[in-house]
């Protein structure tokens, strides 16, 4: 099942792997779980 993802260049949805030359992100969040080890880093690195 391949799930939709965004292209972080131009913001555009798609199912594909590239689009604009760059590699695309998945669109959907990861799932939540309480006992993230690595969710410091995630906000670390968006500056939260």
């Amino acid at each position: 099942m391949k799930r939709m993802r965004k292209c972080p260049s131009c913001g555009a949805y798609t199912m594909g792997e590239t689009h604009c030359g760059v590699k695309t992100k998945p669109a959907h969040p990861p799932p939540y779980n309480i006992n993230d080890r690595y969710a410091k880093y995630r906000r670390a690195e968006k500056g939260i």
